[in-house]
């Protein structure tokens, strides 16, 4: 494991956070297999433009870093080409910063070609405003024999092939974006209700996603452990079936790079009919955690979807005198198998306010419907009307439901 010394700056800018970004900084690291052997951190009205900390704070880290036998130092905001030269000549030492950390995480993640795809358009992005020539050194224009004529410098060709591989890149995730684009319109168009997993990383996303569909997903007490989005089928007590989405955890300051190579995959999440916000209750930095969330469904112009609150890790809170900030909401612990039913009850709630009610009156010949309707719709309620020899169903379906309309009126 790479010895690792993470630096901050308190400024008037972040002072509300950066407790909490620091922490979360250390837990990165750990995610990305390093061992955080020292912290620095220093309060100034605003960062240095030159090096981030100031003129003797570099000293303290250089003298921190031998002292510590540091391998890297990572910075908890984002550097530019320059900042990170200069601070590198102080230190001797690999200098990195949180956003080159996070996509290095991301990197060590991606299981699936789409992943592994957005995850080098991301770095490519990062790379490419930082990438820095050495002059007439590194130029194939000079005064000597061979050299006379056109050319281009070193920096100049390998911003041309950064570009050439990320045209390549967008080209290919945009094939894929279209194949993951037809089967949600085959979705859509079947009318399955759609349910989306959204939640800051780390908040029990995919735990609860093995607690109601046994999906057996990869969930761990880690940072950014599921990237590739996953859609698994649910069938409801009464019987409706629906799909379930588990996507990417958000974060503090997600890099604008991730952001736009994870579109595709973030569009998974747009089409749903229903987002179940899932939060970590025990954490103590959760109004933080959630407004981070609430922001980026914003920016993300996901804002018009109805959203449950699932608050999380009830085994490492107080339940009693926990208060939920947001509503609707319910308290469980995903590791609780008795949790699951209330988790059902609080989802079911929330779905017939998404739906729409419908009562429907089947004749005798007619009957075989009635199963494909409990597939489709929540039934709540049906009877057989001797007097009239039907079937009287009362239940909630999708909002202009083709299927429904076809076979019924509806009210």
């Amino acid at each position: 494991m790479e010895r690792v010394i993470v630096v901050g700056v308190e400024t008037q800018d972040n002072y509300q956070v950066f407790t909490e970004s620091m922490k979360e900084l250390v837990n990165l690291t750990e995610t990305a297999q390093g061992e955080v052997v020292g912290e620095l951190t220093q309060k100034l009205p605003s960062v240095s433009n030159k090096t981030i900390v100031g003129k003797g704070k570099l000293e303290e880290l250089n003298q921190l870093v031998l002292a510590r036998e540091a391998d890297i130092v990572i910075f908890n905001h984002e550097l530019t080409a320059r900042q990170a030269s200069q601070i590198e000549a102080a230190v001797q030492v690999k200098v990195i910063d949180r956003v080159q950390l996070i996509l290095d995480i991301f990197a060590l993640r991606a299981r699936s070609k789409e992943g592994q795809l957005q995850v080098e358009l991301a770095q490519l992005n990062y790379l490419l405003p930082r990438l820095t020539g050495q002059g007439i050194a590194m130029s194939r224009l000079g005064g000597g024999i061979g050299t006379r004529g056109p050319g281009e410098t070193k920096l100049e060709t390998d911003r041309r092939h950064i570009r050439s591989k990320m045209t390549q890149i967008k080209h290919e995730l945009k094939e894929i974006a279209a194949h993951r684009g037809r089967i949600r319109q085959k979705r859509q168009e079947s009318e399955v209700f759609q349910i989306g997993l959204i939640g800051y990383t780390n908040a029990g996303k995919s735990t609860i996603m093995n607690l109601i569909t046994e999906a057996n997903t990869y969930s761990m007490n880690q940072l950014f452990a599921t990237l590739d989005p996953l859609t698994k089928k649910w069938t409801l007590p009464s019987g409706m079936q629906m799909t379930l989405t588990d996507t990417v955890g958000f974060i503090q300051d997600l890099p604008t790079q991730l952001i736009e190579a994870f579109q595709s995959t973030l569009e998974e999440s747009r089409g749903m009919d229903l987002l179940l916000h899932v939060v970590d209750a025990s954490s103590t930095d959760r109004l933080q955690q959630e407004q981070t969330v609430l922001h980026l469904l914003k920016q993300l112009d996901m804002e018009e979807i109805p959203v449950l609150t699932v608050y999380n890790k009830a085994d490492l809170c107080d339940q009693d005198s926990f208060v939920p900030t947001l509503f609707p909401s319910c308290l469980i612990s995903a590791l609780n198998p008795a949790d699951a039913d209330e988790l059902k009850t609080a989802i079911i709630k929330e779905m017939k306010l998404v739906l729409v009610p419908y009562q429907a009156e089947l004749s005798e010949d007619k009957a075989y419907l009635l199963n494909e309707m409990t597939l489709k719709t929540i039934v709540d309620h049906w009877e057989y009307q001797e007097e009239t020899g039907t079937y009287l169903v009362n239940g909630y379906a999708k909002s202009g439901s083709k299927w429904l309309n076809e076979q019924f009126y509806q009210q």
